[in-house]
């Protein structure tokens, strides 16, 4: 009791006592944590703080969920952990308890024991020795035990999980040739084959119907004795408890929305949850898109498919914002153009949509993160996913202001460009132009970029299987990329002149080919989609730009720099990729997806590799970053109602985690 009463304390951080806020906290391994601050927050009616309170406690209360869908054992890992660094009595300033600090932050960061990025098992830096004299050492009721167990038996459980690193090592497999499923440790499945998989949704879809479910989108699919069965995730099947919190907090919600097509969309999610039945989760996202208006908005559920080796399951995730009105206008000029974008893409007219529908782009600022958003989110999200909704309703896209102001205070004076930017001419133009070309790209990938094109008539949404998440990334990527260059940016007011956009492809191709390496561990390969995509992208036009020189990797000084001697003619070759990934896309094209990835996005040169992890180490720059919520704390009048809520940015990394797994668990 003794350290759990001291680790729960909490620590007000120095700069809440200074007036600039600091956006950059604790480092641990290849991870630095930061904060995000909710500008504009106070500005809000109360009804509307309200209403993002009680989202950002359904947004929470998906967390454990999102560990057992990364691993089968990773919910009773992070317990017995948790139990060990809150009651472990022994010496804590060990290099071994230190080691076991750090392993225990980063399956906080990861969501379990795979790297959030890398997919593979997390090395633990301490023995399995050490860990058996802690668990042993801590009094059995407070361990998680079940059935008469003892300390002996969980040891014996979990040692071979964490310590044996050919023991379910890694969470998704996308390796050509082997069974994806077999060897992914994500647990969407059970006791089932890749073979059986594809087989059971071939037999029960219908590829004609115009309003297709996203097949798989919200069940473990296992071997039963009479078959092959689903187990939905709904109120009262798996994750029924958890579920049951969060339809809890939408129901709260449902009291505090800013107009009835708001109210609407949160009923038709809870309608979802209590059902599980997916023709209701397309209603819901329909319903969703209607909602254009409102200040307030969230993403709550099983999204997005890329945990899953078959891009099928979605992994839950929570996400709740309010619009940054002022970058907002930017959005709105290209989410207004999109009919002019889609009618000039360098794509076959065959897969041109002739009538853009219900284009919706904001900047918004993330007030919550949670599921898989947390503590590593993304920057830009584009919805829904079903690409028949797109067509026919249109999506909505948002780029996160906030994290991207973090993200950049951050990176300030650290260093990278003097060491990887070839020039000071190509560095003076990223100074100049990147953030805004950052986030230019970014709005073009979301706002656009997946939205665009169309598939052909009876062609099925998972054809492209483990390469389709690769391949939809990098459509997008090349759509922004493709119209970053064109005068119709300047002629918006998006780009000052006609040589902004070239900030953007330097840094994107020095990130596709030489610096992402840095997050990759040595003598692995690339394995997360996003990165594949970029991998993609960059080494295809080096290798087709090869006999002109368009891009070179030259040497200076024993270190490999990129150099782009034509950035007219890359964008050339983006179109030309661009044409042919949306057919890919448009035909499901299995084979040519397949070998455009694995000949371009799969494979790392381990001499390159090991270069531009030294460059990197001797910057002291974390390569991955996550972020600590802001704590949402109401006020109450003398009546017990909710008079304001008051934003606090004091919470320490370790404590809301704790704090987490204490108030948002079983």
């Amino acid at each position: 009791m003794l350290f759990q009463k001291k680790i729960f304390l909490t620590k007000i951080n120095s700069f809440m006592q200074n007036k600039d806020f600091n956006f950059t906290d604790e480092k641990f391994e290849d991870i630095q944590m930061l904060r995000y601050r909710l500008d504009g927050f106070d500005n809000l009616n109360l009804k509307q703080k309200k209403l993002i309170y009680y989202l950002s406690k359904a947004a929470l209360w998906g967390r454990d969920i999102t560990f057992d869908q990364f691993g089968r054992y990773n919910f009773l890992i992070r317990q017995t952990l948790e139990t060990v660094y809150l009651r472990y009595e022994g010496d804590r300033q060990s290099q071994d308890f230190k080691a076991f600090e750090v392993y225990l932050k980063r399956i906080w960061f990861s969501n379990g024991i795979y790297h959030h990025y890398g997919e593979y098992k997390i090395e633990p830096g301490f023995s399995a020795e050490f860990f058996k004299h802690c668990v042993k050492s801590i009094d059995e009721i407070f361990l998680p035990l079940t059935g008469g167990q003892t300390a002996d038996d969980l040891c014996k459980i979990l040692e071979p999980i964490i310590f044996d690193s050919s023991v379910l090592p890694v969470k998704v497999n996308k390796k050509e040739g082997e069974d994806l499923i077999l060897t992914s440790a994500c647990n969407f499945y059970e006791g089932v084959t890749q073979d059986e998989v594809e087989k059971y949704y071939a037999d029960i879809k219908n590829v004609h119907d115009k309003e297709p479910l996203s097949y798989g989108l919200n069940s473990t699919l296992r071997k039963t004795p009479d078959g092959v069965k689903e187990d939905v995730w709904y109120i009262n099947g798996k994750y029924g408890f958890y579920i049951r919190k969060i339809v809890f907090w939408l129901e709260k919600a449902l009291s505090a929305t800013e107009n009835d097509v708001q109210k609407d969309v949160i009923q038709k999610l809870i309608d979802y949850y209590k059902s599980g039945n997916l023709r209701d989760f397309n209603t819901y996202c329909i319903k969703w898109l209607e909602d254009r208006d409102s200040k307030v908005d969230f993403i709550n559920g099983f999204i997005e498919v890329y945990d899953d080796p078959l891009g099928m399951r979605g992994t839950w995730e929570g996400l709740v914002e309010y619009i940054d009105e002022i970058a907002t206008k930017r959005t709105k000029l290209i989410s207004n153009n999109a009919q002019w974008f889609e009618d000039h893409s360098p794509i076959d007219d065959r897969f041109k949509k002739k009538k853009v529908k219900g284009v919706s782009a904001h900047v918004i600022c993330a007030a919550m993160l949670g599921g898989a958003e947390y503590p590593s989110t993304a920057i830009g999200i584009n919805l829904p996913n079903a690409d028949w909704i797109r067509a026919q309703y249109g999506s909505k896209s948002v780029t996160i202001s906030n994290i991207i102001y973090a993200y950049n205070e951050a990176a300030k004076g650290n260093k990278f460009a003097e060491e990887f930017v070839i020039d000071d001419a190509t560095r003076e133009s990223i100074k100049a132009y990147g953030d805004l070309g950052d986030a230019i790209h970014t709005d073009l990938h979301e706002c656009l970029g997946h939205g665009s094109g169309q598939m052909l008539p009876g062609v099925d949404v998972d054809s492209l299987k483990a390469y389709g998440n690769t391949i939809e990334e990098a459509r997008a990527d090349l759509f922004g990329l493709y119209y970053a260059a064109d005068r119709k940016l300047v002629d918006l007011g998006l780009f000052p002149n006609t040589e902004a956009y070239k900030a953007t492809y330097y840094s994107y191709i020095m990130n596709g080919l030489l610096t992402q390496l840095a997050r990759i561990e040595k003598g692995h390969q690339i394995e997360e989609a996003h990165m594949r995509n970029r991998a993609l992208i960059s080494r295809w036009c080096y290798d087709m730009g090869k006999a002109e020189k368009i891009i070179e990797l030259v040497r200076i000084d024993n270190k490999t720099y990129v150099r782009v001697n034509s950035y007219e003619k890359l964008r050339v070759l983006f179109a030309k990729l661009l044409s042919e990934i949306q057919r890919i896309k448009s035909e499901g094209d299995f084979n040519a997806a397949r070998n455009l990835v694995e000949t371009y996005a799969v494979k790392v040169d381990p001499i390159l590799h090991e270069e531009i992890c030294e460059r990197y180490k001797k910057l002291h720059i974390p390569p991955y970053k996550g972020f600590i919520n802001p704590m949402l704390v109401p006020i109450y009048d003398n009546q017990h109602q909710i008079k304001d809520i008051r934003v606090d940015y004091s919470e320490t990394y370790d404590n809301q985690m704790l704090r987490y797994s204490k108030e948002y668990s079983i």
